[in-house]
């Protein structure tokens, strides 16, 4: 039998504490009807704010189109069009997104153990360095919900009475194999549950009321709050919610120009080795994409009801909410049937928007923002210290509505080929024909990668936005002496001199 906890929802508050936080904020020039036209600024918060932020799995720009939540977030918002990941892979990302630090200083470089996964992530110090201790420390409520990092096991107990829940996090609901969305364990504040495979228990719609749960009991207290939901959607195998099994019959992948790329004789060797995709893999593609774009419906529907409840508790004024992914996702695009991983702009980058308190309606920014400016920019927005160690920025003059003129002009990216590993279940990509290991540069107008085996790419993006022509063989002695230097830079650099080194050409 399947124990599912059901929800308890308290009741709305109190109404004297509500109309306390709307006197506040209509003082602050906080209030919701303020100037919604693109562009328009709004008054700063004025008290430190709640901060939600969901966080999908494999979600790409092109999954965008499917969420009409997020596109109203973004005509709200602030779009980071210029958002881009140091490693276009789950745990790496994620363990960067949780400390402000590169691949490099982290030590998780792929999923699992020798070279990643979370054991090396908690080995090497970075549950104290993530943002969640820092926000604690601060006097934030904090809670966790859905994926944390790969290798996690939602039993496991660590040495102590019940299954470990890691610091900094107040409440944590979060389970290890979620990718099915169905029959998996969670570990519920130091307590395991177990969900099957019943409608109710789809994990996307489990996390979407747990959190609106947490919003509510939260909100309630006066004391500023901090969540983070990472579902597991749209990752593979691809799975809906019944509800959504047969939405969107006439959606397929999207074919820009590099949609199976009709010559890749001048791409490195690892992809030359693709033939042209033929109709059952193009099928399959298409296929694929539909249930992709079906799960994140799922995704949407949550985005709206935390957005509902935050508006009827009037924490909106109050409260920045945060939608993004941790890598990007190709499927079909340079002959790739499917995955991540590459240097690409279809896997690095990826869709970040904001809403709150002081931000601009419908601004955009290009800023050639990263994953590792997260953790310094929520700490930011609670006044609490950033740590010397962080190698990213707070994005706060952004959501002011400042574009800094010291910013960086460079991303780097970083990718180490993992093992292959029988628990990962990207392990796909370990095989022949993934990338091998590589380091990268995404400039505003150039995309530079230097492989370990010597091969190089280097991408004209103004001419040739969508990567087609490598003309990493006819680069400049001289220029790609500076990249190169650039690269050496910043895959050795640490804390502030991450950011002196990314701002150099």
């Amino acid at each position: 039998m399947t124990r599912h906890r059901r929800l308890r929802l308290r009741p709305a508050g109190a109404p004297v504490l509500i109309l306390l936080t709307l006197v506040l904020a209509l003082a602050a020039g906080c209030s919701g009807g303020g100037d919604a036209r693109p562009g328009a600024a709004k008054a700063a918060p004025a008290k430190r704010p709640n901060i939600v932020f969901v966080l999908t799995d494999d979600l790409s720009w092109n999954l965008v189109a499917h969420m009409p939540q997020v596109r109203d977030m973004q005509a709200r918002g602030l779009t980071f069009d210029g958002f881009f990941v140091a490693d276009s892979l789950c745990c790496t990302s994620r363990s960067t997104i949780l400390t402000g630090r590169y691949p490099h200083n982290t030590g998780v470089r792929t999923n699992f153990p020798p070279d990643g996964g979370y054991q090396v992530f908690k080995a090497h110090g970075g549950e104290q360095a993530s943002f969640g201790e820092g926000l604690r420390k601060a006097g934030y409520r904090t809670a966790f919900l859905g994926k944390y990092l790969n290798g996690y096991q939602p039993g496991d107990a660590q040495g102590g009475p019940s299954p470990y829940v890691p610091p900094g996090w107040d409440e944590w609901y979060v389970t290890g194999n979620g990718y099915p969305e169905y029959d998996y364990n969670m570990n519920e504040n130091g307590r395991l549950v177990r969900y099957g495979h019943a409608p109710q228990d789809y994990l996307t719609d489990v996390l979407s009321g747990k959190a609106d749960d947490f919003v509510r009991r939260a909100g309630a207290t006066g004391r500023p709050f901090f969540m983070e939901v990472a579902t597991f959607a749209p990752h593979g195998p691809f799975v809906p919610a019944p509800r959504h099994a047969a939405a969107l019959p006439g959606v397929r992948a999207p074919r820009p120009p590099a949609f199976n790329e009709p010559d890749v004789g001048d791409k490195p060797s690892w992809l030359r080795s693709h033939p042209r995709l033929r109709k059952p893999g193009l099928k399959a593609i298409d296929n694929g994409f539909r249930d992709r774009a079906r799960m994140v419906q799922a995704v949407d529907e949550m985005i709206a009801r935390l957005r509902r409840t935050l508006a009827e508790r009037g924490l909106d004024r109050d409260t920045y909410l945060v939608f993004g992914s941790d890598n990007g996702f190709h499927m079909g695009e340079h002959r790739l049937a499917g995955g991540k991983m590459t240097a690409f702009d279809t896997d690095i980058r990826v869709p970040y928007v904001v809403v709150g308190p002081g931000v601009a309606a419908g601004r955009r920014t290009g800023a050639l923002v990263q994953n590792t400016d997260l953790a310094p920019t929520f700490l930011d927005l609670a006044g609490a210290a950033v740590p010397p160690a962080t190698d990213g920025r707070s994005l706060v003059p952004f959501l002011r509505g400042a574009d800094p003129a010291d910013w960086r002009n460079v991303a780097l990216v970083e990718h180490v080929k993992p093992r292959p590993t029988p628990e990962d279940p990207d392990r796909q990509d370990s095989a022949p024909g993934a990338p091998p290991t590589y380091n990268a540069l995404r400039l505003r107008d150039a995309l530079y990668v230097e492989y370990q085996n010597g091969e190089r790419e280097y991408y004209d993006l103004v001419r040739d936005p969508h990567q087609l022509t490598n003309q990493g063989g006819r680069l400049p002695p001289d220029r790609q002496r500076q990249l190169s230097a650039l690269l050496y830079a910043l895959t050795h650099c640490s804390g502030a001199g991450c950011a002196s080194a990314g701002r150099t050409r």
